[in-house]
């Protein structure tokens, strides 16, 4: 069926301008930024002549200053009085007009975000970092004050060397649990924890080399770098090598809940969307569950033995009724059973831990998960594109998200890696047969 668009035309030239740019580029900027199914063309002419006397030619150089440009626009015409509208203020010198275009198929293809973008479009400049003979104790502290889980080392001319992780403060020097723990835990324990951490430094315990990209490297590279190195962030340097920003898996989806056009927008005006990826596609469907009265201490050992950080707590017919995570256990039952920290450690040795569990059984008796578990998730639909999912986990800062079915039966989990992970995959076949 034919839908009823507008061509917008302006013919105008090089040298006219719109707040301070020449207006083609203006005017281009405008029209992506509204994210409405409209597609945009400039053609530079090579010859012409304008209204108030002035020539521009090629066959003589001094009046080839000043070439004539059409800008032209094409939109679905319910869209087209609001652009037009604001157009006639940009457009200073020049002829502004529209003319019906019927339109049988608008088609368009899916991207996590604009191709051109790149890493300094992207990236948090100024990033936190450490030196390389800083106490690991002070970097574990830095962390705990942040709201990422791994920094960069550099040199003394700030270069980048190496990067430390939640991975390598718990592996390499000993910090017994996972930042998010640490965070919790009460000030005498922390306090051992500190003095401990004390006798390394951050060059003693960093992962090196340092995985870097350049500032300019197109944000296609530091995806898959990043996938490739299983890393979640890397350091950005300057054409000399030092260290100017950092680029995160929170930073790119930032940028694709920014830059991301109106899907559904488009949808209504029956633009055909190829490409698209669902939720369903991608979701984690082995994820752990337990029933409302599953005893508490049973839960601290199924994280522990599956080395998780949550499980998923639904009901006999299968709906989610909350999340319990090791944060939650920590929480709830450090100070009236201490054994709880112990089953999280990463340090304590595995044929220790089943005595640490019976004593919080003891502790607790067989209070049931539904006690403990967070009730006020956020959750998606598993027909929900993984755009939707990005934007969620992004706007309410979470790494992964509980996926259910229109009845809200609980279907599984979606990660930040798994979207990343296949979104990217997806936009690199693209970009190949594109």
């Amino acid at each position: 069926m034919a839908q009823s668009y507008v061509v917008i035309d302006i013919y105008t030239s090089e040298g006219s301008r719109c707040g301070g740019k020449p207006l083609s580029e203006a005017v281009l900027e405008y029209i992506r930024k509204l994210k409405t199914p409209a597609r945009l063309v400039v053609f530079k002419g090579t010859e012409g002549c304008y209204e108030n006397g002035e020539v521009s030619t090629q066959k003589i150089i001094d009046l080839s200053t000043n070439q004539p440009v059409k800008i032209e626009i094409v939109l679905p015409s319910v869209e087209a009085d609001a652009v037009i509208g604001n157009l006639q203020e940009m457009v200073s010198d020049g002829i502004l007009g529209t003319r019906p275009l019927m339109v049988s198929s608008h088609r368009t293809q899916k991207r996590l975000f604009p191709p051109q973008t790149r890493v300094r479009d992207v990236m948090t400049p100024k990033p936190v970092s450490v030196q390389t003979k800083e106490p690991a104790d002070q970097v574990m502290k830095t962390l705990l004050s942040a709201n990422f889980t791994g920094v960069p080392v550099v040199d003394p001319e700030n270069r980048p060397v190496g990067v430390v992780s939640q991975s390598d403060l718990i592996y390499r020097a000993g910090m017994p649990v996972r930042l998010a723990l640490m965070a919790q835990s009460d000030r005498e324990r922390l306090k051992t924890v500190v003095e401990g951490l004390r006798k390394k430094t951050a060059q003693d315990i960093m992962t090196r080399p340092a995985i870097t990209v350049q500032e300019a490297d197109p944000l296609t590279h530091a995806v898959d770098t990043m996938l490739k190195k299983e890393v979640k962030r890397l350091p950005v340097v300057d054409g000399a090598g030092l260290l100017t920003g950092i680029v995160s898996r929170l930073d790119i989806f930032q940028t694709i809940t920014r830059e991301a056009p109106d899907w559904e927008r488009m949808q209504h005006h029956h633009v055909h969307i190829e490409n698209a990826q669902y939720v369903s596609e991608i979701m984690r469907r082995d994820t752990q569950t337990v029933a409302p009265d599953t005893p508490v201490h049973e839960v601290l050992s199924m994280i522990d033995n599956n080395n998780i950080q949550r499980v998923a707590v639904v009901d006999p017919n299968g709906r989610l009724m909350g999340l319990i995570s090791d944060r939650n256990l920590l929480s709830a039952f450090s100070d009236r059973a201490p054994g709880v920290w112990e089953v999280l450690s990463r340090l304590v040795p595995f044929s220790a831990k089943p005595g640490h569990t019976g004593k919080i059984r003891e502790k607790l008796g067989d209070q049931p998960a539904q006690s403990v578990m967070k009730t006020d998730l956020v959750t998606i639909g598993e027909n929900a594109g993984i755009d939707d999912a990005i934007s969620l986990m992004t706007e309410h800062s979470i790494k992964r998200l509980p996926v259910v079915d229109d009845q809200g039966l609980f279907k599984g989990m979606i990660s930040r890696e798994a979207l990343l992970k296949k979104g990217f995959s997806a936009m690199k076949s693209l970009m190949r047969t594109g």
